[in-house]
């Protein structure tokens, strides 16, 4: 295991001390762990949205091209254009 060197204010230096019984080491240690975790699980969820993203907007921008389908020729018939 490879060690870190943590600082913290001296007031929360002297708050820690008042327990002595909590575990710092392994409670920083777990939040580390935790948090990395976390991460490692947004990254893949973006890698698995960018993959999707080019199917997602193609979509999109099919289904918006189908709603103008024919509002042209609609506008025109009425004389708004």
């Amino acid at each position: 295991m490879v060690s870190i060197t943590l600082s913290v204010p001296e007031d929360t230096r002297n708050l820690m001390k008042k327990f002595p019984e909590m575990n710092w080491s392994g409670f920083v240690r777990n939040k580390i762990i935790e948090k990395v975790r976390n991460l490692e699980k947004f990254e893949d969820m973006k890698k698995g949205f960018l993959i999707k993203e080019k199917p997602v907007t193609e979509w999109s921008v099919k289904l918006q091209k189908s709603s103008r389908n024919g509002r042209l020729a609609e506008l025109k018939k009425k004389g708004l254009i």
